[in-house]
């Protein structure tokens, strides 16, 4: 077996790891308090990290086997492969919306990332390693902070803590890629970039897991999906001397499919926007007429000028008879 088979077999199954745990983390923020860690006392939330830690350890040996820009592309069917997992496993069906965006955010993106150039031997400096982690750091936490002002907005602030998932995890493969590159067999040569790679997919998981809050499963999994081999993409077209195919034209179609993609996760957002939209409004329908509060008054003077209630009516009473019974008195 060629290790590009090889490195092709483990991204498959860890687009499979990475599904499950993906339909863990969206029934565990569904079913949860909505308290900061109360999560992290379900048992079903380690489970799902275990299978994103598995998918992770997967992912790492199909970079060691494969290029890059052949291993990060097929990361892209963990959202193919989410919904009819979803499906089966916990009966939550996605809509035609849903699958024909999860579908076109694939096609785009596996187009895009298929139209890169064979990656070379280059790998990033101490320098660049800095540079690249003090950027995403920045950018993560500037997308968190917005999603904090949005939270009255559920799918968008969805969107905006998958987009900063997908850029943590896309820099952890970046780096994982590199560490790859250099290993010398001495870890404590790599130690600042192995502790760096822990804490990137630690943030995108934990992330990843508060998107999935309100939002369902599609958007929030398919932007993330997305972001992520468009940020490592990003990285080896710029730091790592990979380049488009076919020059001018293979430039032209990469943007193509960039659009694609991008319309494919607009399908999907919106698709969960409509859904949210009809269920408050059935909400609204079913409540009723909103209740009318009571008048209070200002100060006890007012209390002459304030309605009384209605009274019912009493119920007639026969005159008591005296002497004998109505009976008596009629004959």
């Amino acid at each position: 077996m060629s290790d590009l088979v090889l490195s092709v077999l483990l991204s498959l199954v860890s687009a499979v790891a990475y599904a499950g745990g993906a339909i863990v983390q969206e029934r565990v923020a569904a079913t949860s308090p909505k308290a900061a860690y109360a999560p992290l006392r379900r048992p079903a939330w380690w489970g799902a990290g275990c299978l994103n830690g598995l998918g992770a350890v997967l992912h790492v040996a199909a970079l060691a086997f494969g290029p890059l820009s052949v291993v990060q592309p097929l990361g892209a069917l963990t959202i193919v492969l989410a919904l009819p997992m979803s499906a089966l496993l916990v009966g939550r069906r996605a809509g035609a919306t849903a699958w024909r965006g999860a579908i076109m955010a694939t096609v785009g993106l596996a187009g895009l990332l298929s139209l890169t150039g064979a990656t070379t031997e280059q790998s990033l400096d101490a320098t660049q390693r800095l540079f690249v982690g003090l950027i995403t750091v920045g950018g993560v936490l500037a997308l968190m902070s917005t999603a904090r002002v949005a939270h009255r907005h559920p799918v968008v602030r969805a969107v905006l803590l998958a987009v900063a998932a997908g850029g943590a995890f896309g820099m952890a493969s970046v780096f994982t890629k590199s560490v790859t590159e250099n290993w010398t067999g001495q870890p404590l040569e790599q130690l600042a970039t192995l502790l760096a790679i822990a804490g990137l997919a630690v943030a995108g998981m934990l992330l990843s897991q508060a998107s999935y809050r309100g939002a369902g499963l599609a958007a929030p999994l398919a932007t993330a999906t997305v972001v992520n081999p468009v940020v490592a993409a990003t990285i080896g077209l710029t730091m790592f001397g990979e380049s488009f195919r076919y020059g001018t034209i293979g430039t032209v179609l990469a943007l193509g499919c960039g659009v694609v993609a991008a319309g494919g996760l607009i399908l999907l957002t919106t698709e969960r926007i409509g859904r949210a939209r009809r269920a408050g409004a059935s909400v609204v329908a079913h409540a009723g007429p909103p209740a009318i509060p009571p008048v209070v008054p200002d100060s006890p003077a007012g209390l002459a000028s304030v309605p009384l209630p209605p009274r019912a009516p009493k119920a007639r009473q026969e005159p008591p008879c005296r002497g004998g019974t109505a009976e008596d008195i009629r004959s």
